[in-house]
């Protein structure tokens, strides 16, 4: 009859290994300062870590730690992910940071809540979000 397969519910939480392998190719390089790009979509959030010249030392996203579908763009994914970029940044030496947010997602607040909670003091939040100022031309009106 084959063999028996146990079936295993997966998105209820964080796959710890995964957790485990992104500390583990966390930059060694050490910085004081630097900048939280936040990128908050319906369908994700995005952070990554960067210096202040602009060049990324971490990054991570709720796909990477093993969220599926619409789990991905919930506040408690956005804080899981906002909660291991804080390890992170305590392995870089990171003590102050600006944040910088664009999207309108769910997870905007949450990430950087749980960001700081790691001990990263944070000296600014700027919000960039596009914003469209007229759109795209409309469609031609239907001669019927």
């Amino acid at each position: 009859m084959g063999k028996k397969r146990i079936v295993k519910k997966s998105g209820q939480g964080v796959d710890s290994g995964r957790v485990a392998r992104s500390l583990s190719r966390t930059s060694r390089k050490k910085v004081t300062v630097g900048r939280l790009y936040v990128e908050a979509t319906y369908n994700n959030t995005k952070l990554v870590l960067a210096d202040l010249g602009g060049n990324a030392l971490a990054w991570s996203s709720s796909g990477a730690l093993g969220f599926k579908g619409a789990k991905k763009g919930t506040p408690f994914a956005a804080a899981k992910v906002g909660e291991l970029m804080g390890e992170k940044a305590a392995i870089i030496g990171l003590k102050e940071a600006e944040v910088i947010v664009k999207g309108v997602g769910s997870g905007r607040e949450s990430s950087i809540r749980a960001f700081s909670s790691k001990g990263v003091d944070i000296s600014m939040i700027r919000d960039e979000t596009p914003v469209p100022h007229n759109g795209p031309r409309p469609k031609k009106e239907r001669r019927v």
